[in-house]
């Protein structure tokens, strides 16, 4: 039986771990919680992924190694370089393949749709510390030391998930309230669905084109925070609420209290001009579609309303 290893329980973590678990494959899926997704091919370990002697352990005989950790937003200087470091010696002693699942974040702020070849011209802490992962995980790469790619995905979302910008709508949305967002209303925004990052994730750990490059995740045309509200609305039957925008000074404000807001600070550009992901290459060589934006918002509509 085949074996992979996943590090990170979150909704990527454990969707891509089910993928994997459905196939027959053997999966170790590693957090420091040791919680996840849940199956009989799924072995759900509590571990530190910066702990080299653990990560070198437990990836033996691994086909893939797929990086989907999430360290606490304000904590990625810290805690990221670690976790990287550990996972590419892993790949490395255990000739695994290496996926990393990213951002777009590196580019930083960029004026036309994000393409893989853009430069990581990034001048944010976060954006830094993620293009230096690339940096490094592809240096290893192309001197030989390991097979590497990277998966870069814009805002998540998906069913059952309501962490995130759209999600966050949802039961404002079925209550009828005003939804409040941070940024402009209407830039147009890309948004990317967790199911669609789990298939590429797969895709890319099997096909030896993917690998020694970034690639983008199949991703829809993007909408505004407005337009992804009446879709909400709309599939919920509902009249559209209003839309506001949350001022900045009220960031800063509630970033005293809440490290997440004050972290948002720097990279605030992504909801304030057009942010949007070119995902044109994967669709072109692994013919890898995105799941239409309608079915996607409504499965996760679905998911949430029911809970």
């Amino acid at each position: 039986m085949i074996k992979s290893v996943i590090v990170g329980a979150g909704r990527v973590g454990s969707a891509t771990a089910l993928l994997l678990a459905e196939e027959d494959q053997r999966v170790s899926l590693v957090s420091r919680s040791g919680t996840g997704a849940d199956h009989p091919n799924i072995e759900r370990i509590a571990a530190d992924a910066a702990d080299r002697a653990t990560m070198l352990r437990l990836s033996v005989g691994a086909e893939a190694i797929y990086d989907c950790a999430n360290p606490a937003y304000h904590r990625w200087p810290t805690d990221w370089p670690p976790i990287a470091s550990s996972l590419l010696q892993a790949a490395r002693e255990c000739k695994a393949v290496l996926v990393t699942l990213s951002n777009l974040y590196g580019y930083g702020p960029v004026d036309h749709p994000m393409r893989e070849d853009d430069e990581l011209a990034a001048t944010s802490v976060k954006g830094r510390v993620r293009a230096r992962m690339w940096e490094e995980a592809k240096a290893a790469h192309d001197s030989g030391q390991v097979r590497a790619c990277e998966a870069r995905a814009s805002d998540f979302f998906g069913p059952g998930d309501t962490a995130n910008h759209l999600g966050r709508m949802i039961p404002r949305v079925l209550a009828g309230k005003t939804v409040r967002v941070i940024g402009s209303p209407d830039t147009p925004h890309s948004w990317t669905y967790v199911p669609d990052v789990a298939r590429t994730l797969v895709v890319l750990a099997r096909d030896e084109r993917a690998w020694g490059r970034p690639w983008h995740v199949p991703t829809n045309p993007p909408l505004s925070q407005r337009e992804v509200v009446a879709e909400l609305a709309a599939l919920a039957g509902l009249p559209a609420p209003e839309v506001r925008r949350i001022s900045n000074w009220l960031i800063t404000a509630l970033g005293v209290a809440s490290p997440m807001l004050r972290e948002l600070r720097e990279v605030t550009y992504q909801l304030e001009r057009p942010f949007v992901l070119d995902s044109s290459a994967v669709t072109q060589t692994f013919g890898l579609e995105p799941t239409p934006m309608r079915e996607a918002i409504a499965a996760t509509l679905e998911s949430v309303a029911h809970k």
